[in-house]
């Protein structure tokens, strides 16, 4: 039985480009009381500089290269990809159920093709960047997965704000519209200054 009880689960996500193997997005989660400096703490986050990071990325998409399976352990990680047109969706977990990472995996992957109407590329991620960040801070946070629904975390990404959207029908942009909301700072001004 083990003795580390705990809801984290992921070390880190990563979203990679194939073609120029850069960066779009990448997550790395340190567990809770995790030892400040510690890299050999269960939870502690073992690519702690950015320079560790990108050897890690470097090494990680050059051996998924031309890997047929989704799952693979490198650096003593249990990572499982996908492959989505030109990048490549990564979810790195340490000793964990590679299921329950593979879910987590899938949940990104139809999360992002709901939101960005299936084009899930390397422009339309850069382009829609808030919305990807969102999705995945839906899915998992601090490194504890919260939800693997598809559908409720693009429901929860691309839904506006309700209070908004009527504020914003009630706008008259009109010319008359504009010279009243003139008019109507004008007085409020006014009224600021005498009480000064």
């Amino acid at each position: 039985m083990p003795t580390n009880m705990s809801l984290f689960s992921v070390n880190a996500i990563l979203i990679m480009s194939t073609d120029d193997r850069s960066r779009i997005l990448t997550r790395y989660y340190s567990g809770p009381h995790t030892p400040l400096g510690s890299t050999s703490h269960p939870g502690a986050n073992p690519y702690p500089t950015v320079k560790e990071q990108k050897g890690f990325e470097k090494g990680l998409l050059e051996k998924t290269n031309k890997q047929t399976s989704d799952v693979i352990l490198y650096d003593g990680r249990v990572v499982v990809f996908k492959m989505e047109g030109d990048v490549m969706l990564y979810v790195v977990g340490g000793d964990e159920n590679e299921i329950m990472l593979f879910g987590v995996v899938l949940a990104l992957r139809d999360a992002l093709a709901i939101l960005l109407k299936n084009s899930t590329d390397k422009r339309t991620l850069v382009e829609n960047y808030d919305l990807v960040s969102l999705a995945i801070d839906e899915i998992i946070d601090d490194g504890i997965i919260l939800e693997t629904d598809p559908v409720i975390v693009a429901s929860r990404v691309s839904k506006p704000p309700t209070q908004d959207i009527t504020s914003v029908k009630n706008i008259d942009l009109s010319e008359q519209g504009l010279l009243n909301a003139w008019e109507f700072g004008k007085l409020k001004l006014a009224e600021r200054m005498r009480q000064l």
